[in-house]
C-alpha cells in the first residue's frame, strides 16, 4: 500500500483538497469493488496543531502533524487560495525542511497548480522542468530564475518530482499518478468517472494576458498607454513609442524589467489577447478579426496566434466562443 500524504498548507485551496481527496477515494473504492485491498493509505498533513481553515474541524480527526507521521511514499501539494504565494510560502515555511527531508529519503513529491510555488521554495525544483497555473507563471519565473518553467506543460515529471498546471490540470497529474502507481486500468476508469479528457496535451488556451500595472515607472507607464491605445492599429511598434523621451535600448531595458516582456512582445500579447475576446465574443469573420486585432496579413496572424495560444484561430473560436 502506497502511504500518500496531502498537505494542508496555511491558506490551501479547498477545492483542490477536495478534488485530490475525492480521486484517491475513489481509486480505493475502486480496487475494494474488485475484491483488492486498496491501493493508497490517505493521511492529511499539517505542520503544527493550528485549524488553518474552518472546515478542518470536519475532517480533523483525519489529521496528523508531519512530526508524527510515518514515512511517506508520495506527498501532495494543493493549489493556494490567495494571490498573495509569496506571503503563503513565509506562512508554511516551516514545511520547506520538512519536504526536502522527505525527498532526500526517497519520498515523491507532486504540487499542484499555485502549489507549485511552495515545492519550489524548497529548492528541489532547481534546473528541473516545473509547471504551474498559466497566468501565475510570471511571478513563478521571478521568485525561482532557476526552475525549467514550461508555462504550457499540464503536467511536469522529473525523477520523483511532479508539477501540473493550474485548476483541472491538476486531474491530469493526478491520473499521471495513478497509472504510474495502480496501471494503466485504472487510470481510464478513473478518468472515465471523472469525465476527464485524457488528450489535453497544454494549457497554453486557457492564459489570460493581464499587463502590470502595478508599478512606480512613469516612463514605462507612458509606453503601456500608447501600446494599448494603439494595438488595433497596423502600425509599427517604433511608432507608437515615437515620442516616450527615452532611446530606444533604454527603453526595451526598462520595459522588459519592469513588465517582463519587451514592448514588441508587449504588442504581439495585447493583440493576440484582443484577436481571443473577438473570437469569443463575435461572430465577425476572420479577416475581420485580423484587422480588428492590428493585423494585415493572414499567415502572420495565424501563426502568432498558434504559437501564443496553442492552437489556431479557428479552433480557439470553437472551444470558447459564446453561442
Amino acid at each position: 500500500m502506497i502511504n500518500l500524504g496531502i498537505l494542508l498548507t496555511r491558506q490551501y485551496r479547498l477545492l483542490s483538497v477536495a478534488a485530490i481527496l475525492d480521486v484517491f477515494q475513489t481509486v480505493n473504492k475502486l480496487s475494494a469493488s474488485n475484491g483488492a485491498a486498496p491501493h493508497f493509505n490517505i493521511t492529511l498533513l499539517r505542520a503544527g496543531d493550528a485549524v488553518t481553515q474552518a472546515s478542518d474541524a470536519l475532517i480533523n480527526d483525519q489529521i496528523k502533524d508531519i512530526r508524527d507521521v510515518e514515512k511517506q511514499n508520495l506527498i501532495l501539494i494543493p493549489a493556494f487560495s490567495t494571490e498573495e504565494v509569496q506571503n503563503a510560502i513565509m506562512e508554511n515555511r516551516d514545511y520547506i525542511p520538512w519536504l526536502t527531508e522527505q525527498f532526500k529519503t526517497g519520498t515523491h513529491l507532486a504540487s499542484f497548480c499555485t502549489g507549485a510555488f511552495l515545492l519550489g521554495a524548497t529548492g528541489l525544483l532547481n534546473g528541473r522542468p516545473a509547471t504551474t497555473h498559466i497566468d501565475a507563471c510570471g511571478a513563478f519565473a521571478a521568485a525561482f530564475p532557476t526552475v525549467n518553467l514550461m508555462p504550457y506543460q499540464v503536467v511536469t515529471s522529473d525523477n520523483g518530482i511532479y508539477t501540473s498546471g493550474g485548476s483541472t490540470s491538476s486531474f491530469h497529474l493526478m491520473l499521471h499518478i495513478i497509472k504510474k502507481y495502480c496501471g494503466s486500468e485504472m487510470a481510464i476508469r478513473t478518468a472515465k468517472i471523472f469525465a476527464i479528457d485524457m488528450d489535453r496535451s497544454q494549457q497554453a488556451y486557457f492564459g489570460t494576458f493581464l499587463p502590470s500595472q502595478d508599478h512606480h515607472d512613469e516612463l514605462v507607464a507612458m509606453a503601456q498607454q500608447k501600446i494599448e491605445a494603439a494595438y488595433r492599429d497596423s502600425a509599427t511598434i517604433e511608432e507608437m513609442i515615437k515620442d516616450v523621451p527615452a532611446s530606444r535600448r533604454n527603453m526595451v531595458r526598462r520595459f522588459k524589467q519592469v513588465t517582463g516582456c519587451t514592448p514588441i512582445e508587449y504588442l504581439q500579447k495585447l493583440r493576440v489577447e484582443g484577436a481571443k475576446k473577438l473570437l469569443e465574443q463575435t461572430n465577425q469573420q476572420m479577416t475581420e478579426v485580423m484587422l480588428n486585432s492590428g493585423y494585415n496579413d493572414p499567415k502572420a496572424f495565424r501563426k502568432i496566434f498558434k504559437k501564443t495560444v496553442g492552437m489556431t484561430p479557428t479552433g480557439y473560436r470553437e472551444k470558447f466562443q459564446v453561442n
